[in-house]
Formats: structure tokens, C-alpha cells, sequence
């Protein structure tokens, strides 16, 4: 098993193999069993980490700022239009300049064809790693705290575990289509049968998909996709786990106007007590948070006992600073 990850960037999912993520899930668990004994683990002290945010955040900027802490660190919170970006400052810049300073940068930025993009282009100019907190393809450290929960609710063996990766209706902002696209990429590596569900509009990008599958028939697992305008009650059907969350329909528009009138008509893609009692009776509800309540989930289903919403955000603490831990260190 490869075990070191000195120096490794982390910005879209298959950057790290399936068994360099297993061993980012050893050393999360053995990481979330320390701080549950409150035994010291500074890994990566005197170290500090650049956060740079391009979008607003909760869980990502609180997850690694106490998890940069935790491991005897710093998280530098740095808000970008507090920066020079705006009057110069190119992704040379950042990569080399921030690289000199700091031993870590992680990047939030969901621009749609954006963020990637720059992502990528600080992390070649950088000397320390680059890691990606969101952007607009793909969110790693989101989709490896989830893969670290379904884990712990269905044992580690997920072979034929049914996941159902939904669209579901909300009615603010168009959101980023990075968390499905991270999911479908890295289940199906660990066996799981995944089913994609949205209306026609909220389509995921076709090289993703076709990577996802690729990824499917490597590890012999399960992809279906059910993409019509009532399917979210027959993907359901039978699930393990039901991970049912809003995203734009960002292929077809990314104008904010008519983005929301295609979405309107699918309000009833709700995730409900009636759509949960489709799956299996111990099914779990999984969302990124956060979500919009009695809109795109009721408070019944995540407040009640098949949500585990707030381990997943738990999760988010102990799956990054494995990440940071590996590669950060010296």
C-alpha cells in the first residue's frame, strides 16, 4: 500500500488512487480515536496552512482551521477580494508567493469554468501542496468524509451497497455540480452500486461520467442512471444509503434567472418520510449541508434517526487533517 504522500496535491478525486484513499481513511480513523482520548497528535506543528476562499463557507473553513490547530498548525483564513487578486496577483503569483510562505494552500472556488482551472494553475507554480476545498468539478474532501461515514454506518466491505446520488429541488442559488460528480468518481472504486438520479436538465459533465463508469467496470460495481423528470422515487427503491442534494442544471445555463425557472418545475424532488420509506428500513440520508429545510429535505427526515448529516460534517474534521497530515508533513 502506498503510504506516502509527502508533497501530493489533492484537486480532483482519482489524484489520489484507491489505495492511497484507504490510506487516508486509516489515518482519519486513527486521527478521530486520538482526538476522541484527547491524545495529542501535532503532526504539523510549526506548520501552516493558506486557506483561500473565492465563496462563502461553514463547515470547509471551520473543518480545516480546527483541524490545522488540532495537528499543532495554523489555518490561515485569507478572503480573496481582501487580497491583490483582483489588482494583479495571477495564479504565478499566488503559487509561487504563498508556496515560499506558507507549507500548505487550499483553494475554494466554484466559478464555473473557473476554479478548476486555477486550482491547477497555482499548483503548478507552487512548491507545497494544493489542496482543493471546492471547486466547480470537483469537492475531494467532502466526498472522502462521506465515503468515511458510509463506511462506518454499513461496514468497510461496500461491494453491492445501493448509493443513490440525487438531485433534489432547492430554491436558492444554482449550486455547484462538484459534490455528485466527486461521488459517482470515487464509490464505485470501493464496489458500491451507484444510481444517479436528476431531471433531463441536471445533466453532470460527460468526461466525468464517462470516468465514473470507467471507475464502475474496473471494480466491477453498478452505474445506472435514471435522468427523467419523475425518477427519484424509483432510484430510491431499495437504497443503503440516499445521498439526495440540489445542484444547478449548469450544462444547459448558468444564468441565475432562467437556471431557477428549469429548476421550479421539479419541486416535487423532495426527500420526504414517503420517499425514505422506499429505500431499505435501516437506510441512511447523507447531504453536504447545507441544505434547504422543508424544500429540498424535510426537517422529519434530517432531523430524524436515518439522518446522519452531522456525522458526515464530523467526518469533514477527520478525513481533511488525514490529508493535511500526509502531505503536509515533513
Amino acid at each position: 500500500m502506498q503510504t506516502d504522500l509527502r508533497n501530493r496535491d489533492l484537486i480532483g478525486d482519482l489524484d489520489f488512487s484507491k489505495e492511497e484513499v484507504e490510506t487516508v481513511l486509516d489515518v482519519a480513523w486513527d486521527l478521530k480515536r486520538k482526538r476522541a482520548l484527547g491524545e495529542s497528535h501535532a503532526y504539523l506543528r510549526d506548520k501552516v496552512l493558506a486557506m483561500l476562499f473565492f465563496f462563502s463557507s461553514t463547515r470547509t473553513r471551520g473543518s480545516f482551521e480546527a483541524g490545522m490547530a488540532q495537528l499543532g498548525g495554523h489555518g490561515a483564513f485569507i478572503e480573496s477580494k481582501t487580497t491583490q487578486i483582483a489588482h494583479g496577483d495571477t495564479e504565478t503569483e499566488m503559487g509561487e508567493i504563498f508556496g515560499r510562505y506558507f507549507d500548505g494552500i487550499a483553494i475554494r472556488h466554484v466559478t464555473w469554468g473557473t476554479g478548476n482551472r486555477y486550482l491547477n494553475l497555482v499548483a503548478q507554480a507552487s512548491r507545497v501542496p494544493v489542496l482543493n476545498m471546492q471547486c466547480e468539478i470537483y469537492h475531494p474532501f467532502q466526498c472522502l468524509a462521506d465515503l468515511m461515514t458510509i463506511m462506518e454506518k454499513k461496514g468497510r466491505d461496500l461491494r453491492r451497497r445501493k448509493v443513490v446520488v440525487s438531485w433534489a429541488y432547492a430554491s436558492s442559488y444554482l449550486k455547484p455540480i462538484s459534490v455528485p460528480q466527486s461521488l459517482i468518481l470515487q464509490l464505485p472504486r470501493f464496489g458500491v452500486d451507484v444510481v444517479l438520479a436528476h431531471p433531463p436538465e441536471f445533466k453532470l459533465m460527460p468526461d466525468i461520467m464517462e470516468q465514473a463508469q470507467e471507475q464502475a467496470r474496473k471494480y466491477k460495481a453498478g452505474f445506472e442512471v435514471i435522468s427523467d423528470a419523475d425518477g427519484m422515487s424509483a432510484a430510491v427503491k431499495d437504497a443503503d444509503v440516499v445521498y439526495a442534494k440540489s445542484w444547478g442544471p449548469l450544462l444547459v445555463t448558468d444564468d441565475q434567472t432562467e437556471g431557477k425557472r428549469i429548476q421550479d418545475q421539479y419541486k416535487h424532488w423532495i426527500t420526504d418520510a414517503r420517499l425514505m420509506s422506499l429505500a431499505k428500513d435501516d437506510a441512511v440520508y447523507m447531504h453536504p449541508l447545507p441544505a434547504d429545510r422543508d424544500i429540498e429535505v424535510t426537517s422529519e427526515v434530517m432531523d430524524g434517526p436515518n439522518s446522519v448529516v452531522f456525522d458526515q460534517a464530523e467526518n469533514r474534521l477527520h478525513a481533511q487533517k488525514a490529508v493535511m497530515a500526509l502531505t503536509m508533513r515533513s
